[in-house]
């Protein structure tokens, strides 16, 4: 008969704490083979296996009720599932670190007196560009090929020759980046945006690429809060402008309407201002009605529709106050999902506040997208974004 060991003995055997044993006992992860004379625990050879399991799963993030509850008892099609979800889980929060290190590095090569501000100001730029990179990265991994989201926007700019354009946030600047040598000859560029977010970045693309640009082109990147009237100071020093760019900005700013009315200030009368803000994804009635067609009761999402056309059209009407004509500008993209799950993602990331609703829906739901890709071998769906193009 095999000698059982005491917490001890296994939680050494184990790299562990006797601590830890005891707390995993507590969990309902590993209960003793049996107990000696004193009533102290005692545990086998398979209770040793279990837990190594624990040790291993805790080492790759899983927590201890993840283990508990999926693990443990779990066959190997559940683990594989639980591995690829926490596979998710783990390479997202290495996305998120790397972001904290870039902005980290370059707050730092800023070389600057650095203070407490500063550090804020990391905070804020990592959490407005990982929000921004994330949404952008999951639409690019479904866009079907072929389809640059940028080069619509930048077509649909009708952008000529000898063009002054102000670019009010610019970002990471993809609609430059994705588009580099299509910029017609002669356009010059005053970018604006602040420090220690994806503007910095864009900053060393333009000076390693500035070779590439077409015949006479310029790009002049200046670092100023939009909302503050040091920006403002030097943007009106080039008088006006015949294209004005204030695209997936107003979303950061405290007050976007001053920023519309300024802008509206130093428009040629011959130009145009593009700009978007609040409106209604057409991912609503999509998932409004596939949840009608698997019988699920969804009432947020008429709740949504509702909410969001309403601020959908007071932006317009707040756009109209500065501007004599106003058009509205319907660009589309194509997506594709082959599987269920990154369906559910998709909702989720959607309507987020809705764990109720999906803790209790998940699987009906995901049993819905799936029937729908066995039956075509995907999902596929356009959805249609605007942009509204004011004149004076």
């Amino acid at each position: 008969m095999d000698k059982k060991m005491t917490s001890g003995e296994i939680a050494k055997k184990a790299g562990v704490s006797q601590k830890a044993v005891r707390l995993y006992d507590e969990k309902g992860l590993l209960k003793p083979t049996d107990y000696s004379e004193g009533n102290y625990r005692l545990y086998d050879k398979e209770a040793l296996a279990i837990l190594e399991k624990i040790v291993a799963l805790k080492q790759i993030g899983f927590s201890l009720e993840e283990i508990r509850d999926n693990l443990v008892a779990g066959d190997a099609k559940d683990i594989g599932e639980a591995l690829r979800m926490q596979l998710r889980a783990m390479e997202e929060k290495r996305y998120r670190i790397e972001m904290v290190i870039d902005a980290i590095k370059r707050t730092l090569s800023r070389g600057e007196d650095l203070d407490w501000d500063d550090v804020a100001g990391i905070v804020q730029s990592v959490t407005l560009d990982q929000e921004a990179d994330r949404r952008h990265w999951l639409a690019l991994q479904h866009t079907v090929p072929g389809e640059d989201w940028y080069v619509k926007i930048f077509r649909s700019m009708n952008f000529g020759k000898d063009e002054k354009v102000l670019d009010l946030g610019c970002g990471f600047s993809k609609l430059w980046r994705n588009n580099w040598e299509e910029i017609p000859e002669g356009t010059q560029v005053f970018a604006y945006d602040i420090h220690g977010g994806w503007a910095d970045d864009f900053a060393n693309f333009v000076t390693e690429n500035t070779e590439k640009l077409p015949k006479d082109v310029s790009i002049d990147l200046t670092f100023e809060d939009l909302e503050k009237e040091a920006a403002w100071e030097k943007i009106e020093k080039e008088k006006t402008y015949s294209r004005i760019v204030a695209h997936y900005v107003l979303g950061e700013l405290q007050d976007p309407e001053a920023l519309i009315e300024k802008a509206s200030k130093v428009l040629d009368k011959d130009g145009f201002f593009s700009v978007n803000g609040p409106g209604v994804s057409s991912w609503h009635f999509f998932f409004k009605e596939a949840m009608e067609k698997a019988g699920i009761d969804a009432p947020f999402i008429d709740e949504t529709i509702e909410a969001k056309s309403a601020e959908r059209d007071a932006f317009v009407e707040m756009v109209k106050k500065y501007f004599s004509k106003v058009d509205i500008i319907t660009l589309s993209c194509a997506f594709r999902f082959a599987e269920a799950e990154d369906m559910l993602l998709k909702m989720k990331d959607t309507y987020e506040g809705q764990e109720k609703f999906f803790a209790k829906n998940q699987d009906k739901i995901k049993a819905y997208f799936q029937s729908k890709i066995e039956e075509s071998g995907e999902i596929l769906f356009t959805t249609e974004s605007q942009f509204l193009h004011g004149t004076l």
